[in-house]
């Protein structure tokens, strides 16, 4: 008991000399400093969330400092303080999605997830049409609502009109709802393309080789411009597959960014990679990546799952 109550006296003691490093997008950090005249090195990382339910429904009644950072039709995202005093500084970054959908719901569950390939074949006659009709279905109205100068103008960090002008190759790049705008190591933006005829990676041909490699100097210059302590060797750019949303778009993160299922292989394709396969690529100018097959993760409540890859595997099992 003695020895536990003297190390607990220890923390009060610690005098800051510097901040060390800051990780996990500024959920741990190590300090340097000094107790008694001797150096000493503090971690601290912020303790998980409550699972209890009771504790849960009052979690919002003890936010303060809610500050709105943006909001997009059904999307919402704000700083708030975990607190109620006015003087706590932001410490908490939330989204809310209202109202949200079944597929909100299914995505932010805990799931157990699948390694699927999908062959050109399985694309054609399954993938395309299923996400076809996610599409027709599907809440794309924010990705509209800032192209179409609607929504967030101020948060846009590059327009590119397109080389030359040519209205399909045309881009913007602006911040992710997910990053705080504020801790670099955590940076996360997205490019996303105005044309709406290229909904995921699936759809690139080797015609669009010059266009991708465009868009990937100009982002790279954008997001260097724009935050200069970055260089353009500490940025990482890729896409999803599949991807949250049927509209083409690129991921540009931080290299320290804390790698997540989001960035794993099975999930993520790399901007560089993708360009230089279809570069190599067997055929002519509409060869691409529709003709190949792809491996990659699925989470068991997604759709693709559900209704094309499980079904598929039970015809294959019987």
């Amino acid at each position: 008991m003695e020895e536990k109550s003297a190390s607990e006296a220890l923390v009060p003691l610690f005098k800051l000399d510097r901040l060390l490093n800051q990780d996990q997008g500024g959920r741990r950090i190590a300090l340097l400093g000094s107790i008694n005249n001797q150096p000493a090195l503090l971690t601290a990382e912020r303790a998980a969330f409550p699972s209890d339910t009771q504790t849960l429904s009052a979690f919002h009644a003890c936010l303060s400092n809610v500050q709105n950072l943006g909001t997009n039709d059904i999307y919402h995202w704000y700083l708030a303080s975990a607190g109620q005093s006015s003087n706590n500084p932001p410490d908490l970054k939330l989204n809310l999605i209202h109202p949200c959908t079944e597929s909100h719901i299914k995505k932010y569950s805990p799931q157990g997830v699948r390694m699927v390939t999908e062959t050109p074949e399985t694309y054609r006659d399954h993938v395309r049409p299923y996400i076809a009709k996610q599409r027709e279905e599907g809440p794309l109205d924010w990705v509209f609502n800032v192209l179409e100068g609607r929504k967030e103008q101020k948060d846009i960090i590059y327009r590119d009109p397109g080389q030359d002008g040519a209205k399909d190759e045309a881009f913007i790049l602006a911040p992710d709802l997910n990053w705080d705008r504020k801790t670099l190591t955590s940076m996360h933006l997205l490019a996303i393309v105005e044309r709406r005829d290229i909904w995921s990676l699936r759809d690139l041909k080797k015609s669009h080789v010059i266009w991708l490699k465009h868009m990937r100097k100009k982002i790279l210059e954008a997001a260097v411009t724009k935050y200069p302590v970055v260089g353009e060797d500490q940025l990482k750019l890729y896409m999803h597959y599949q991807p949250t949303f049927y509209h083409l778009h690129i991921h540009v993160v931080h290299v320290m960014l804390e790698p997540t299922a989001t960035q794993a292989t099975g999930k993520a394709f790399g901007l560089e990679h993708l360009i230089s396969q279809l570069e190599t690529m067997a055929g002519g100018p509409d060869a691409g990546m529709a003709d190949v097959s792809l491996t990659y993760v699925l989470g068991e409540a997604h759709g693709l799952w559900t209704q094309v890859f499980q079904p598929l595997k039970g015809r294959s099992e019987g």
